[in-house]
Formats: C-alpha cells, sequence, structure tokens
C-alpha cells in the first residue's frame, strides 16, 4: 500500500468497460488509498470514486459507418480529454476498450511523457492486424482477457500482461437456473418449472435493437408455431429502449408470451434454457453461466463489406475464439433470418448428449479465465506507476 498520492486516468466507452474499470478502481484504491481516479467511465466506476468529464453514452457507437454521423463531436471530446490530461498529468493513464477513441488518445499522451495502458485488447488478430505497429506506439502495456491474445503481442513484442476476465471470478462455475428465476420473481405461472425458455438478447444500444429486434422477435413466433410451451424472457437496459422493443412487439407478435425485464441482463441468461443474442460480451457471459446459445448478428451493408474483407479471425463468437472450434451458432447478416435462428434454437431446447458436451467445454474455459482479473491487472498497473518512482 503507498500512501503518495497517485492520479489516475481512465477513458471506458461502453457498458463493458465500464464494470472492467469498476473492478480495477477497487483493487487500485487498496493499493493507494489517495488515488484520484478521473476521464470518462460509467455508473459503476462513479459508484467506486471515480470522476467522469463526459457521460460515458457519447461514446457508444456501432458500426464503422454509424461513427461519421457523430465523428466531430468523437474528435471534440478527445481533443478536450487529451488536453485536461495534458495540463493534469496523471501517474498513468488506462484505456478500457473503446480502441477507435483510446488508441489516438494514449499514443498522443504517451508521446507527451505519461506512461500507458490499455484494457483489453482490440480485436488485432482478427482484422486490421497492422494495428500492433500503432498499438506498441501506444501503450507501455496491454492488459489482454484472453491467453490467445497474449500470445499475439509477445509475438510482436509488445509488453503485456494475460490477466484473465474479471466475468470469469465475478460468475461462478454452476449458475443454478431456479435460482435465477428466483431473483427474478418467477417462481410462479408458467415459467417457473418450464424447460423452454428462451432468453433475447437483441443488444443494449438503439442501433443492435434497430438491426436485431425485430428479427429477434419474428424468430420468437416461428419458435412458438413449433413450440406452443416456449416462453421469452428480454431484458431491457432503460425506458427507451423498452420503448423501441414494444412498439416491435406490438407490431410483430402482440400476443406473444414474452415478459420484459428491467436490467438484470445475466440473470435472465441464467433462468434460461437457451439464449438467442447479439455477439459480443454477453456472448462470455451465456458461455460462462453454461447455456446453450444462438449468436447472430446485423450490420449497415456497407460496414458489412468492409469488415467481410479485413477479418481474418475464422469466428466472431467468444466462445468459438476462446476453443478455437464451432462450439456454437453463428448466424450472420443475411443468415441471421428467422427460419434460422428459429431452427437452431429449437434443436437446442432439446436435452441430448451435445448439450452435456458444451457444458464440459464451457466449464474448461470458465476455469481457464478464472485469474482474479481485477487483482492481477491492479499489480501489473502499479508495476507501471511505480517503476523508476522517485
Amino acid at each position: 500500500m503507498s500512501e503518495r498520492p497517485v492520479r489516475i486516468g481512465m477513458v471506458a466507452g461502453e457498458i463493458s468497460g465500464d464494470i472492467l474499470g469498476a473492478g480495477l478502481i477497487k483493487e487500485l484504491k487498496r493499493r493507494y488509498p489517495n488515488a484520484v481516479f478521473e476521464g470518462i467511465g460509467g455508473p459503476l466506476m462513479i459508484k467506486e470514486g471515480f470522476k467522469t468529464h463526459v457521460p460515458m453514452e457519447r461514446l457508444s457507437v456501432m458500426g464503422l459507418v454509424e461513427v461519421l454521423g457523430r465523428l466531430f463531436e468523437l474528435i471534440g471530446i478527445r481533443k478536450k480529454i487529451r488536453q485536461y490530461f495534458l495540463d493534469n498529468r496523471p501517474d498513468v493513464f488506462i484505456g478500457i476498450d473503446a480502441p477507435d477513441f483510446t488508441l489516438g488518445l494514449e499514443e498522443s499522451l504517451r508521446k507527451a511523457g505519461i506512461k500507458t495502458a490499455h484494457y483489453v485488447s482490440p480485436s488485432v488478430w482478427a482484422w486490421r492486424q497492422k494495428r500492433v505497429f500503432k498499438i506498441a506506439r501506444a501503450v507501455d502495456l496491454m492488459l489482454t482477457l484472453f491467453p490467445f491474445e497474449a500470445k499475439f503481442y509477445k509475438n510482436h513484442n509488445v509488453p503485456v500482461a494475460f490477466v484473465g476476465h474479471p466475468l470469469a471470478d465475478m460468475i461462478p462455475l454452476e449458475s443454478p437456473q431456479l435460482v435465477a428465476r428466483q431473483k427474478l420473481g418467477l417462481t410462479t405461472g408458467s415459467i417457473a418449472s418450464s424447460q423452454n425458455v428462451v432468453a433475447l438478447l437483441p443488444g443494449s444500444r438503439s442501433g443492435e435493437i434497430h438491426y436485431l429486434g425485430e428479427i429477434f422477435i419474428e424468430t420468437a413466433r416461428q419458435v412458438i408455431a413449433q413450440n406452443p410451451e416456449a416462453q421469452f424472457l428480454l431484458p431491457y437496459v432503460n425506458e427507451d429502449r423498452k420503448q423501441q422493443i414494444e412498439e416491435i412487439i406490438q407490431r410483430l407478435a402482440p400476443d406473444l408470451p414474452i415478459t420484459l425485464i428491467q436490467g438484470q441482463s445475466r440473470e435472465v441468461m441464467a433462468a434460461s434454457n437457451v439464449i438467442l443474442l447479439a455477439s459480443g460480451t454477453a456472448t462470455l457471459e451465456a458461455m460462462l453461466l453454461k447455456r446453450p446459445m444462438v449468436v447472430a448478428y446485423r450490420m449497415s451493408a456497407i460496414t458489412f463489406f468492409i469488415m467481410k474483407r479485413l477479418m481474418k479471425a475464422p469466428y466472431i463468437a467468444l466462445p468459438n475464439l476462446l476453443a478455437n472450434k464451432a462450439l456454437v451458432p453463428e448466424l450472420i447478416q443475411a443468415q441471421a433470418s428467422p427460419q434460422n435462428l428459429s431452427k437452431s434454437i429449437l434443436q437446442r431446447l432439446v436435452k441430448n448428449s451435445e448439450n452435456d458436451a458444451l457444458n464440459r467445454e464451457f466449464l474448461n474455459i470458465h476455469q481457464s479465465l478464472k485469474q482474479d482479473a481485477s487483482d492481477k491487472a491492479a499489480i501489473a498497473v502499479s508495476r507501471l506507476i511505480d517503476h523508476d518512482a522517485r
């Protein structure tokens, strides 16, 4: 524990980054009780004493094309936060994910003599691999969540620490379905003992729901046509997203047996038998919860055209990337049709040996990621802060 005053700058761009940032702040406070944490962060980071200069939501934009409409605002925010840290120099600056925003900021601050770290590797191993040279210029330390990422950086001589994933520490190795349903208040009625509960997670952002909302609701309608006992749970992050989802349901399937639940997406997934979800961090949560899943994603045609030509990795879903094989179905763009999605869901609602084998694969990966990540990340950052400290 160090009593010396420490200033730590951070920028997180979305919900997953807020979770990681909060865990890291908590562990760093144990080592530096007098530390000041500031920059851009979300509610969980703020709860740990973080001061945010810009609402984190302003950085949450999906897709290459969609960013263009907000480009000048994002440039302005980055310029403002860069100047702030140049005028109020932190002992270390940590960019948490959001690489298109944070890496340029890190490179600029590092050139000014400020130590920098990046928490959560960009998917540089999957596409635009030449970004690793920019990363080497931008960071003194890369903190990776997955072991295959650390190997990539070592091969390119970038200082790196594999810390594991905080979600693997937070989520127990077993997540009983009944306990989750009790937490959600689903102990009575048709859902209580059902073995046909499907969680629908089209994403937390307006753009994701724009592309996947109608497809997911139409998929649910087709599932129930084949399996009348099916029930659906759908979590939403705020009232705006709830209204967006309700409008789709009323228009396409007003009689659908679907329960909307505010927040609690992890409990919703744990309470389900099968999960239909957008590609992203939620696929990791679903894997850690040991639930069969079907992964879907859609984006603008132009964004898809560009990404398809830049992609190097054979998979997009984290369970498949971690296993280096197709553990779960990935249905992207035109393949993500209600017909294809409903067929995959119905297959996984049937209990069989394939689901048991999948559960064992998920458990092995969970154990490999369970590394006490926030503590290991804090140790690595502390070494960076205290190196040559006077």
